[in-house]
């Protein structure tokens, strides 16, 4: 129980497999949420303890309250949780007057109702402790928006809102609740997309790298960010 435990949500792939990595090689004990990529979250877990870290992968789904719950109370009956990064996300991006309803609630449920059902029960285990870091992956899209994604923009707009309010009602308790907002990062979500296009939006003409937002997230986790809290950190080679 003296090692202190981060769970981090969608921690298989892209963004959360680097944030895993990150956070394992500062010394947490890694826990990656995955809903359907076992694989991914099994090779990520194995390439922390190859580097000498230590990780452990749960399946479970984000949107079923219950479910989180249960696995958030045994994580909390064998691990001290100092750290939650709130990553899982998905995308359904078209245009809004053509946007199918069940694009725009699933959008949204992943996202706010992921956020809800993980972070509520993990601040009850930090608060009994009065510590804890919880750092929310939102998106430039949720900062200025974007065309065709107005589900996506919606969503993670909204988990900005969400984080500074929670942020303010657990400052006192010695919790903080932080923000990053990445934009264009390579990642499998970025496949189709009209890369050398976008490029050109950015200031700093390049794709960002999933490590390039997990120093940040790492950095939020630390005693060096002790004074942070309800803060956005944008990581999108200024497009923001």
């Amino acid at each position: 129980m003296d090692q202190q435990t981060a769970i981090v949500t969608g921690g298989g792939r892209g963004i959360g497999r680097a944030i895993g990595l990150e956070l394992a090689a500062c010394g947490y004990f890694v826990i990656l949420n995955y809903r359907s990529g076992r694989d991914a979250a099994e090779q990520t877990r194995d390439e922390i303890r190859s580097a000498g870290g230590s990780a452990e992968i749960m399946g479970f789904d984000i949107t079923d309250a219950a479910a989180a719950k249960e696995a958030v109370a045994e994580i909390a009956a064998g691990h001290d949780i100092g750290v939650l990064v709130n990553n899982a996300g998905i995308t359904a991006d078209g245009l809004f007057v053509m946007m199918p309803e069940k694009d725009w609630h699933d959008v949204i449920t992943t996202a706010l109702s992921g956020f809800y059902n993980v972070t509520k029960p993990v601040l009850k285990q930090m608060m009994r402790k009065k510590r804890g870091s919880v750092v929310t992956l939102s998106s430039v899209s949720g900062i200025r928006g974007n065309r065709g994604q107005a589900n996506y923009s919606a969503a993670k707009a909204g988990l900005i809102g969400a984080s500074k309010a929670v942020s303010a009602e657990v400052a006192r308790l010695g919790i903080r609740v932080n923000v990053v907002a990445p934009g264009l990062i390579e990642t499998e979500m970025i496949q189709e997309a009209p890369v050398d296009f976008i490029k050109q939006m950015i200031p700093m003409a390049r794709i960002g790298r999933p490590g390039e937002v997990a120093k940040v997230v790492r950095f939020l986790c630390s005693e060096d960010a002790s004074y942070i809290t309800g803060a956005v950190i944008s990581v999108d080679g200024g497009m923001g």
